[in-house]
């Protein structure tokens, strides 16, 4: 691929050829018919040659811009494709973190209900004493 020239200097020879051709023309007017025409396929050469030059460069540029669009696409594609990861492990991490805490809230509602039912077994086994007790005495109030 041609290095792009400033376009300043694309200008200053584009400027130089416009001169160029000015002047030809000029010389073209004062010569004889069969000179003009030389000049005239000659220019059409010319004219063949550059459109050829920026065919060319246009071949060139285009295929490095197609590689560059593949580039880009390869990018964005990865891009978009981490995105979906880092969504999904997000989403992954907050389902992990909504599990645990369920997890966690189970546990503690189990826990409590062991506490509850230590708490029973323990009224329970008060019960029972106090039922013993009170049948000790019931049986002692019998018999005095």
């Amino acid at each position: 691929m041609t290095m792009v020239k400033p376009l300043s200097e694309s200008l200053a020879e584009m400027s130089a050829h416009a001169k160029d051709a000015e002047d030809h023309i000029a010389a073209a007017q004062k010569e004889a018919h069969d000179k003009i025409v030389a000049r005239r396929e000659k220019s059409r050469a010319t004219v063949e040659a550059s459109i050829a030059k920026v065919n060319q460069d246009m071949h060139a540029v285009g295929s490095t811009l197609a590689d560059k669009w593949k580039t880009l696409q390869a990018k964005i594609s990865a891009d978009k494709a981490a995105l979906k990861a880092n969504i999904a492990e997000r989403k992954h991490e907050r389902d992990v973190k909504h599990a645990e805490s369920h997890a966690k809230s189970l546990e503690w509602e189990a826990s409590l209900a062991i506490d509850y039912a230590v708490a029973s077994i323990d009224q329970a086994e008060l019960a029972v004493y106090d039922a013993i007790v009170a049948r000790a005495e019931a049986d002692k109030a019998k018999s005095s």
